[in-house]
């Protein structure tokens, strides 16, 4: 299973790394990055491998969610089925 994960929020060091090992601990493996930087505003988009993830998908996401608030960012994550649908013309 396949998942996307927004990252957007203030600039700083490492969150490229935080989102990472975030991920790594939870058996997602990152295949993808995308990031850049528009006005001090950190914003990435991941395409990740969730198939062989530790916890269920909704409670990951909820973790995610948390731990993005904790770092000060808003981190989203959507299975990569919705995320298609969801832009389908």
């Amino acid at each position: 299973m396949r998942a996307v994960i927004t990252v957007v929020g203030k600039d700083t060091m490492g969150i490229v790394a935080k989102v990472s090992n975030f991920c790594a601990d939870n058996g997602v493996n990152v295949m993808d990055v995308s990031q850049t930087i528009l006005h001090e505003m950190f914003c990435m988009i991941m395409m990740v491998d969730a198939s062989k993830m530790q916890l269920p998908f909704a409670e990951f996401s909820d973790n995610i969610k948390a731990y993005g608030e904790k770092e000060g960012l808003k981190i989203h994550v959507m299975h990569e089925d919705i995320f298609n649908s969801m832009h389908r013309i």
